[in-house]
């Protein structure tokens, strides 16, 4: 898995979860991120609209179902 990936799942699995969170869950998974490749990773994800972050946690983006059932319905 690529580190997009574990970073990924790390998030899902904690739900809410600081830097610190998300380093000492890959340490346990036996997945060693340097800091710089981490916040790398963290902030393309923000970039891209995966992640979201609230008072230094991270979390997965909520999808809005009726926003996208919307846009499906009238999308020309």
């Amino acid at each position: 898995m690529d580190t997009r990936g574990w970073v990924l799942k790390a998030i899902e699995t904690l739900q809410f979860a600081s830097e610190k969170d998300i380093v000492r869950w890959l340490d346990e998974e036996g997945e060693n991120l340097s800091r710089d490749e981490l916040r790398r990773t963290l902030e393309l994800l923000l970039k891209e609209g995966v992640l979201e972050l609230k008072n230094d946690l991270f979390r997965l983006k909520r999808k809005n179902s009726n926003q996208q059932a919307f846009d499906k319905l009238f999308k020309d």
